[in-house]
């Protein structure tokens, strides 16, 4: 096998050409073999093979420096440097991060996997070049779909500007992760039709160099047009057309589908998709929020859904979308305009409801601080896979929303527990006017607690203080039912839920929902991590310990009458938060009850980059696990 033999590009460049078909064949298998185990980007991977190939036969890696946009698309690149067995051996398959990375090798630039980077990272480098006297070759690799976010734009008329030898490959296979939408689409399009002849060219219009490949998956030709490239001493664009999945027919054939899936079977194309990807399912966040959003539509032709071309973790599957016409936008790769595209929308009087990847959502911090907030637009934000059990590499890491979150003024983020709440969530912030609204998608999975939105004491001879939806902290401990409340039994909590069934849920002030009612210690459990505080409570009443447990459902607002109250009545208040810790939602507890003799506990994870690790692990890690919380609240009250 050849590649078992190729341990740099030093060993591709020595290959005569005639083997490269076989190599390039050998690599699309590598490809299929290990990602069918442990799942992968298929369809961007299998596009690229020849050009990776010439890529490293051209140029010299790592003195030349090859820049591969979001770089998901690595995985040739990291068998032709000295990395091929993590895709040819099984024990060592899912090994390597699944983007660039400079820990694992010196051809791997930089730690990168969000898009439209890598122009401006060429422009960076090409001058440092320039202002160092040194010659080498600098690449940047961009595929069609990022050319959609402002950051390549931006680099691209830099460049320009810029007017040295700079070589950018547009990888162009007519996809971003779905279909691509915008205006220089069409362009590209004329384009392709024209093998580059088109009067219309965007690239040229910019002051830029120009040539056009349209056989990108023709290793020889693609090789032939980089040799004439090499040593370039102005900044050229090459439009390369490749086929997205080319090599294997099932991804080939359904591009959306096959941009990532989980493990899978090579004969016959059947695949698992990652949880987060699921968007038929009603029994998943991503099924539950198209059904509804689409309802929705129907009734209020106000109603517009956006997508900055992550559809499908909205529920918004070809179908959906085509049922929704109009009022289903994706603007492509670009959240910055997503989020501004929303405040037009809100100003204008529409309902817009913008899905976003936690991760992505903090690419428009200023969007979000000037256009949404500083203007109080009602948009609606879901900010999904926001949690330590999301995606788990240090590129895509979506815990760090609340702390980014929590400094904004007139925003309101809130975190449900279930789909009921979730749904009356989406109920309230579509009715509202006043402000922009963040609804935090739960991000371990869906279930189902009716008994939560009637008003809120839950549990084994535990029921609702009132049947009042919304009963709250301050309420129960102000006006001491909270007594009352543990001594009641079932038949009155069933009679309270009936009286509080049908009845609207506000969310128009921050106000806590108590679900257990005791004393000593206060367990606010926010969110996805509402189950860990359950657990923690239950291990605290088998040390005959009855915790309060509370539903905090305000993730960056403080229920301050709530605080207080519970502030006078116990000695130890617990945090618990799906996020990091510094700057996050624990932290302004801790601050506000700073004056208190309450002592208060903090639970989430520190911040930092962990790579590819188990959520579990990495909880335990930061103490965040029953065992260890429960601990730490019996040291606090033994020193009391």
């Amino acid at each position: 096998m050849l590649l078992e033999r190729i341990s740099s590009p030093q060993d591709v460049k020595r290959l005569e050409p005639e083997t490269l078909p076989e190599l390039c064949a050998e690599i699309r298998r590598a490809i299929l073999t290990s990602s069918a185990s442990v799942g992968g980007h298929i369809g961007s991977n299998l596009g690229v093979v020849e050009l990776t190939v010439a890529l490293h036969r051209v140029f010299d890696s790592p003195t030349d420096k090859l820049i591969f946009d979001v770089s998901h698309q690595t995985y040739a690149h990291k068998m032709l440097t000295g990395r091929a067995s993590n895709y040819l051996d099984p024990a060592e398959f899912g090994g390597l991060s699944g983007f660039t990375s400079p820990d694992e090798s010196e051809h791997d630039l930089f730690s990168m996997g969000h898009t439209s980077t890598s122009v401006s990272l060429a422009c960076g480098m090409a001058k440092a070049r320039d202002l160092a006297g040194e010659r080498y070759n600098v690449v940047a690799v961009i595929g069609d779909g990022s050319l959609s976010g402002g950051l390549a734009f931006e680099g691209l008329d830099n460049l320009a500007e810029l007017g040295t030898g700079v070589i950018v490959i547009v990888n162009d296979n007519g996809w971003s992760i779905a279909e691509n939408h915008g205006g220089l689409y069409r362009n590209l399009a004329e384009l392709r039709e024209s093998e580059g002849k088109a009067p219309c060219n965007l690239f040229r219009a910019l002051g830029l160099d120009y040539r056009f490949l349209a056989e990108g998956n023709d290793e020889a030709a693609v090789e032939r047009v980089l040799a004439e490239l090499r040593g370039i001493d102005h900044p050229v664009v090459l439009h390369l057309c490749t086929t997205k999945g080319a090599g294997y027919e099932p991804a080939a054939a359904d591009s959306e589908s096959w941009h990532h899936v989980g493990p899978f079977d090579i004969e016959s194309g059947a695949y698992d998709v990652f949880p987060r990807n699921r968007c038929e399912d009603t029994e998943t966040y991503a099924g539950i929020t198209g059904a509804y959003l689409l309802n929705r539509m129907q009734a209020d032709r106000r109603v517009v859904a956006i997508s900055a071309a992550t559809p499908y973790i909205m529920g918004f599957t070809p179908l959906r979308r085509a049922r929704a016409g109009k009022q289903f936008v994706d603007v492509g790769i670009a959240e910055e305009h997503a989020v501004t595209y929303a405040a037009g929308l809100a100003r204008a009087g529409a309902k817009p409801v913008l899905g976003l990847y936690g991760v992505f959502m903090q690419r428009a911090y200023d969007e979000f601080w000037h256009d949404l907030c500083l203007n109080s637009l009602p948009a609606v934000i879901l900010d999904f896979g926001s949690s330590v059990f999301g995606t788990a590499d240090a590129t895509h890491l979506s815990f760090f929303d609340l702390a980014l979150q929590g400094a904004l003024p007139n925003l309101r983020c809130l975190a449900p527990v279930c789909r009921e709440e979730y749904e009356a969530m989406l109920d309230w912030a579509l009715a509202q006017n006043e402000r922009p609204v963040v609804i935090r998608v739960p991000g371990n999975g869906v279930v189902s607690r009716p008994e939560l939105l009637a008003g809120g004491v839950i549990g084994a001879g535990v029921v609702p203080c009132s049947a009042k939806v919304g009963c709250t902290v301050g309420e129960q401990v102000l006006h001491g039912e909270a007594s009352e409340t543990v001594a009641r039994g079932g038949e009155a909590r069933d009679a309270a839920f009936a009286d509080c069934a049908g009845l609207p849920v506000s969310f128009d002030e921050p106000r806590y929902q108590t679900v257990r009612a005791g004393g000593d210690v206060a367990v606010l459990a926010l969110g996805s991590f509402f189950g860990l505080g359950e657990r923690v409570c239950d291990a605290l009443t088998e040390q005959d310990v009855t915790p309060t447990l509370v539903n905090p459902r305000f993730a960056t607002e403080l229920d301050e009458r709530a605080l207080d109250s519970l502030a006078t009545s116990h000695r130890v208040l617990v945090t618990l938060e799906d996020g990091v810790l510094e700057g996050g939602w624990g932290e302004k507890i801790a601050r506000y009850l700073g004056p208190t003799a309450v002592r208060v506990l903090c639970y989430g994870v520190h911040k930092g980059f962990p790579d590819r690790f188990d959520a579990e692990e990495l909880l335990a890690q930061n103490g965040t696990t029953v065992e260890a919380i429960v601990a730490d609240i019996r040291s606090a009250l033994r020193d009391f």
